[in-house]
C-alpha cells in the first residue's frame, strides 16, 4: 500500500493541484522504487498507474510534446493501454479524445518516431510531422484544467491512490 503523511499531503493541497497531484505521485513512485516496469505495475492498482502515467505525459508533453513523448518510449504505455479510456472514466473526455487522436498519429507514424536518430534529425521529426503541433498546443492550452480536473478526481477517490498516515 503507498503512504502518504497527512501533514505532507495538506502543505501540497494548500501551494497548489500541481503540487498535489506530484505529492500522491511521488508516494505512488517512491513505493515501487522509481521504475515504470512491470514489477511496479503488479504493486499497483489500475488509478496509480494511471496518475503516475499523467505525470509522465505531463513533464514530457511540456517539454517537448507527443514527438517527444513517443520517441522517449512511452508510445506503448498511453497509447497501447487503456489511458485514454482511464481518462475518459475519470470524467476528461475532451483530453481523453486528445490522446486517442495522438495514438492514430502514433500508430500512422511510430517506425519513424521511435527509431534511433541523432538530437539533429530528432529535431527535424518537429518539422516531418507538423500534425502533432494541434495538440500540442491543445494539450498546454487546457493544462492547467486537465490538471485540476484530475487533482479533484483523486482528492474524491484518495483511498484509491494513498493511505493517509
Amino acid at each position: 500500500m503507498v503512504t502518504i503523511k497527512d501533514e505532507q499531503l495538506r502543505i501540497a493541497a494548500q501551494e497548489g493541484m500541481d503540487a498535489f497531484v506530484k505529492c500522491i505521485a511521488d508516494a505512488i513512485k517512491e513505493s515501487v522504487g522509481g521504475e515504470l516496469n512491470m514489477e511496479a505495475f503488479q504493486k499497483l492498482n489500475g488509478d496509480q498507474i494511471t496518475l503516475w502515467g499523467y505525470t509522465i505525459l505531463h513533464e514530457e508533453l511540456m517539454d517537448g510534446g507527443f514527438i517527444q513523448l513517443i520517441h522517449n518510449g512511452y508510445g506503448p504505455f498511453f497509447f497501447d493501454n487503456p489511458f485514454a479510456k482511464a481518462m475518459r472514466l475519470w470524467g476528461l473526455k475532451d483530453f481523453s479524445k486528445l490522446i486517442y487522436k495522438a495514438k492514430e498519429l502514433y500508430d500512422e507514424h511510430k517506425e519513424e518516431l521511435t527509431r534511433d536518430c541523432t538530437d539533429e534529425e530528432f529535431m527535424a521529426l518537429f518539422e516531418q510531422y507538423p500534425a502533432f503541433d494541434n495538440l500540442d498546443d491543445a494539450f498546454i492550452e487546457d493544462e492547467e484544467n486537465i490538471t485540476a480536473r484530475i487533482a479533484c478526481y483523486v482528492d474524491d477517490h484518495l483511498n484509491d491512490f494513498v493511505e493517509i498516515q
